[in-house]
């Protein structure tokens, strides 16, 4: 069986400098919060061209950590309006509607699958206050565009980075395209810890400082709570793995770029709709996701030959039970992506032979 992802090869490539790491930090006597979480936050806000990285406890806290900041600073208020894409993983919108936040859906853009510039103004009204761009499946979001939009409204910019590590729009990379970004050590992300993880990167000083005091029961100094915080940091250990991983992510995007430029090149089914790359964008392949009317049959094709694929996401955020009152929105183009939407293998330790056999299945199809 040709695997959809196999997280057992991909750290075995590390897995001395990742057992050396581990041992570092369990001798050293030190778990939380200490010179490992610290040394990774430093590298991973230069590898992000942005002056502050914070680690936090998962790629959704993040979110939920950048808009209670913002909250608390006064920038935003309960029932202020956020812009989100309406195809997005739920957990972007549960990070809003965790802080009595309202989500206004947009839909996509059909090429790029991220939130389409074109109609965000549309939905803007004077309760609006942020954007959260999500770069989707790998793919920045047109940064340009939405930035434009929020300059002309004052809003603030927040990227959902959680599946685009890496990523480059106009040479710059994600992180450091809006006002704060939020990303998730997933295992299965491009940058995946051993087990959950989260980060912040931000240029805001203030911002930073705030977030800082959040994740840690909102204090900044033992025993002082200026806020009422919570418990979401990112552990000695986790930060020790994603500091020996941080050091292969280019190469590591690399690969799986080749693995996505093959798919691009030989699959030929007319039946099948494969991802574009954007103008001005470097593509990180999270997610290889094609799209096809005949989604079950392929799939059960694919699975037939002995291949694994995965659906991200059959059931959109608004026809969620969470997300009831949404249910009636008008969102077609977003109910057909997550209607067709079908994700091949895709990591940096599939085989070309492998790549060729998923291919030649795709077009016997």
């Amino acid at each position: 069986m040709i695997s959809f992802l196999d997280l057992k090869a991909i750290n075995a490539q590390y897995q001395k400098e990742l057992v050396e790491a581990s041992k570092r930090v369990i001798e050293s006597g030190w778990y939380i919060l200490g010179t490992e979480v610290e040394t990774f936050e430093n590298s991973f806000a230069s590898y992000c061209d942005s002056k502050h990285a914070i680690g936090v406890a998962s790629g959704l806290d993040a979110l939920i950590l950048i808009f209670r900041a913002y909250k608390e600073l006064g920038i935003l208020a309960e029932n202020d309006e956020v812009i989100v894409p309406a195809n997005t993983y739920i957990a972007s919108i549960l990070a809003i509607s965790e802080n009595n936040l309202t989500p206004i859906l947009v839909e996509p853009d059909l090429n790029s699958y991220n939130i389409d510039p074109k109609k965000i103004e549309e939905k803007i009204t004077a309760k609006t206050k942020a954007i959260l761009a999500v770069h989707l499946y790998g793919q920045s979001a047109n940064m340009t565009a939405i930035n434009q939009i929020a300059k002309k409204y004052n809003l603030k910019v927040i990227e959902d980075a959680a599946q685009a590590h890496g990523a480059t729009h106009f040479g710059k990379k994600v992180g450091s395209l809006g006002d704060a970004c939020g990303f998730s050590f997933y295992p299965g992300k491009n940058l995946g810890a051993l087990g959950d993880g989260g980060a912040i990167t931000t240029d805001d000083k203030n911002l930073a400082t705030t977030i800082m005091a959040l994740r840690n029961y909102g204090s900044h100094k033992k025993y002082e709570n200026r806020y009422r915080g919570l418990n979401s940091r990112l552990d000695e250990m986790q930060a020790a793995i994603l500091s020996v991983k941080l050091k292969y992510l280019d190469e590591s995007n690399k690969k799986r770029g080749h693995v996505a430029k093959t798919y691009l090149k030989e699959i030929k089914n007319p039946k099948i709709t494969l991802p574009k790359i954007m103008p001005n964008n470097q593509h990180v392949w999270h997610l290889f996701v094609v799209r096809t009317k005949e989604r079950e049959a392929l799939q059960k094709h694919l699975f037939k030959n002995g291949i694994q694929s995965m659906i991200h996401y059959p059931i959109p955020p608004h026809k969620q039970v969470a997300y009831k009152m949404f249910e009636s929105l008008n969102l077609p183009i977003t109910e057909s992506i997550h209607d067709e939407v079908l994700s091949l293998p895709m990591h940096e330790c599939l085989s070309d032979k492998d790549v060729a056999t998923i291919i030649e299945v795709i077009n016997d199809f």
